[in-house]
């Protein structure tokens, strides 16, 4: 009697074990934005589920079939389902990477003027304002903040910043610039006029400080990943972000960034080119390659490379240079 029931216990285990539920959340690992995202889920023992609600970045979905995602940023997204099945439930979530829909545009480039630059500048930030060009720089124990004069290059106004940092990209706002420091976390606020310390504010979000800009009503800052930062001017708390991204792929090491007509561009570190990013999508639209000003500008190497844009509004002229770059190039940008 007692090995009978042994017997059907062991079988009973048995087969409950064969039939215990094997969920899996089935999702593309990439999609473009102009395709319909399609997810579902099954147990691979064909067990019976209940009901299942899927989820996009946290926000509920009707179904799991025909998913409009043409509004939704580009970037790595997070698909989640949670099953419903007897008396149990259980989430399954998978990573999925919105891509553009469209290759970015390439540009070329043609020199309009050249101006001086200081040539042990290592330029991290650069910014047209009221005719002159501000200027921030980096290395540790070396890094500054300056006023330029365009035509001559000569600097008017500067101070050091503080040794243990390494200085990083830069932004004029409402009549204060803004100043990223490199892996110090930190970031400063100066009087424009007379480069006063205001204050400091601290990443909340993002580990690294690279380039910074603005768009009239928030800063813009990238640090070093595909990544792009929306800033509140007054607190200076990172509020949101996008990633930027092609038809194929992710681009990172996004540095010194500009806001040029709706647009953002920005260098990418270590190449000598500009993306043109799309700031509602993180879509990268255009890629311009400024082949060859880097050699101009009596530089070579991986470390010495473009990383300075600035934009006069008023008379639309685009200004570049690079890390101890010296020139000023001021460059108009064609479609190929």
């Amino acid at each position: 009697m007692k090995k009978t029931l042994i017997v059907v216990l062991i079988t009973t285990f048995l087969v409950s074990c064969g039939n215990a539920y094997k969920l899996k959340l089935t999702s593309p690992k990439t999609v473009k934005v102009n395709q319909k995202l399609i997810v579902s889920v099954s147990d691979q023992n064909n067990n019976p589920i209940d009901s299942v609600r899927y989820y996009l970045d946290g926000k509920r979905l009707s179904s799991g079939t025909n998913i409009d995602i043409s509004d939704k940023k580009l970037g790595k997204h997070a698909i989640s389902a949670t099953v419903f099945y007897g008396d149990k439930q259980k989430k399954l979530t998978n990573t999925i990477h919105f891509y553009g829909i469209n290759p970015p545009e390439i540009y070329t480039y043609e020199v309009i003027n050249e101006f001086p630059h200081d040539k042990n500048a290592f330029t991290q930030g650069l910014e047209y304002h009221n005719g002159f060009l501000y200027e921030s720089t980096g290395q540790r124990g070396e890094s500054s903040l300056r006023k330029v004069e365009l035509k001559t290059g000569k600097v008017l106004q500067k101070i050091e910043i503080d040794k243990q940092y390494f200085g990083e990209g830069m932004t004029i706002f409402n009549d204060k610039i803004y100043m990223l420091t490199w892996q110090g976390k930190k970031g400063f606020v100066f009087n424009l006029e007379t480069f006063e310390k205001i204050k400091e504010f601290n990443y909340n979000q993002s580990k690294e400080g690279w380039g910074l800009t603005h768009n009239g009503s928030k800063l813009i800052k990238t640090d070093g990943t595909e990544r792009i930062w929306f800033l509140n001017p007054e607190t200076q708390v990172e509020e949101s972000f996008i990633e930027a991204y092609t038809d194929k792929r992710k681009v990172g090491s996004l540095n010194e960034i500009e806001y040029i007509n709706g647009k953002i561009y920005a260098n990418k570190w270590q190449q000598n080119s500009i993306l043109i990013i799309n700031p509602k999508t993180g879509a990268i639209e255009g890629i311009a390659n400024l082949k060859g000003l880097q050699t101009k500008a009596g530089q070579k190497g991986d470390d010495n490379v473009l990383n300075g844009i600035a934009y006069d509004t008023k008379n639309d002229r685009l200004f570049v240079t690079g890390k101890d770059w010296d020139k000023v190039f001021e460059i108009k940008l064609f479609k190929k």
